[in-house]
């Protein structure tokens, strides 16, 4: 048994929180790997008040309070794991937790540094050099991001990182499958997504332009933040949606739209959860262009993809429900083939193979 102390923003909430099922699909496969995990989570943003889920048995939640005390009574309690990690964006006490981290861990245990937003990330490292994280990164003995290709990697490498590995998205197929279409959430194309700095400019472009553009067509918008948005009457808004919401948004649209953050989009090879929840509902996905898509599905026969807005809107004119079938049908195929969160779970485990933590815990 190989004991993962695991700091993060949340594992039971995905309310403000993108990365829960990210974080749900990888470590519940690693717990099927022989992983024992505690999951830290600060008490914070009134995520467990929105609680997705409860804690699952694969994992003992310690939530512990958005304090100094709480954060110290929360590192006290990790420190004799053999693997030590800290996610990017935890949101209470990143700066100390980045350094926490690597100086807690015990001889022969691993600390690793896992971003979730590796872009956004490196970003702020090369606008403040003197943040914590810039000094701490060397002192990881892993860093594993969330994507972001080679640009990633190499810009990781440039700051210290002894190695970094990109683990990317993928299907909890047990969490995001085909289920009855839902007359509430019926639409010709449907978004989901928290408004955020860097992708509102990009929701107008791909998502409100095209409602403008084509009256006649209904559209529905998912998450936090868009209530005060000017946008035409084909619009509806749904507010925070649950993750068990899902299923039944992307199998009652015709079309779902993914729309990746800025960030993301200058540094391909970044799928965000959305593609693969899409995909495993065997719904067709409408996407914005980004390098590397192909690597995942392939355009014009498992996804659509679109450079800009009126691009997005000559999709909808055309598509027809047949092809949107055939359309997520193949995509589902592709996923379950190459792309679950089984696949990316056995890529950690072959990563760790050689560490001396994982060969010292299996003995």
């Amino acid at each position: 048994m190989i004991r993962m102390a695991f700091f993060g923003s949340s594992l039971v909430s995905a309310y403000w929180n993108g990365a829960a099922t990210y974080y749900r699909g990888l470590l519940r496969e690693l717990a099927r790997h022989g992983f024992d995990i505690t999951f830290f989570e600060p008490d914070a943003f009134d995520r467990q008040a929105h609680r997705d889920i409860e804690p699952p048995e694969w994992a003992h939640v310690v939530v512990y309070p958005a304090t100094r005390d709480g954060l110290e009574c929360a590192l006290d309690q990790a420190r004799n794991a053999d693997v030590l990690v800290k996610a990017s964006g935890v949101g209470v006490f990143d700066d100390e937790l980045d350094v926490a981290i690597p100086a807690l861990r015990r001889p022969g245990a691993l600390a690793i540094l896992w971003d979730v937003d590796a872009p956004a990330t490196l970003a702020a490292m090369a606008v403040d050099p003197g943040k914590p994280l810039r000094s701490a990164v060397a002192d990881y003995d892993l860093v594993l991001t969330y994507g972001g290709g080679d640009p990633v990697v190499a810009n990781y490498r440039a700051v210290g990182a002894r190695a970094c590995v990109p683990i990317y998205n993928a299907l909890e197929p047990d969490s995001h499958h085909p289920v009855a279409s839902d007359p509430t959430f019926a639409c010709d194309l449907a978004f989901i997504g928290n408004r955020l700095p860097d992708r509102e400019a990009r929701v107008e472009e791909f998502f409100l332009r095209p409602a403008a553009a084509l009256p006649e067509r209904s559209f529905v918008l998912g998450g936090n933040g868009w209530h005060d948005k000017a946008m035409t009457d084909n619009v509806r808004r749904l507010g925070h949606v649950y993750t068990h919401q899902h299923n039944a948004i992307n199998c009652s649209a015709r079309a779902v739209l993914n729309v990746n953050r800025e960030s993301m989009a200058e540094n391909g090879f970044s799928p965000p959860t959305r593609v693969f929840e899409v995909a495993g509902a065997g719904a067709c996905l409408i996407t914005d262009a980004w390098a590397g898509i192909e690597l995942f599905l392939d355009p014009g026969e498992e996804v659509l993809v679109a450079a800009d807005g009126d691009a997005v809107a000559a999709h909808l004119a055309s598509l027809t429900e047949e092809r949107a079938r055939a359309i997520g049908t193949a995509a589902r195929r592709r996923i379950l083939a190459r792309h679950t969160y089984a696949h990316r779970a056995r890529e950690v485990v072959r990563l760790l193979g050689g560490r001396r933590v994982t060969l010292r815990a299996a003995s």
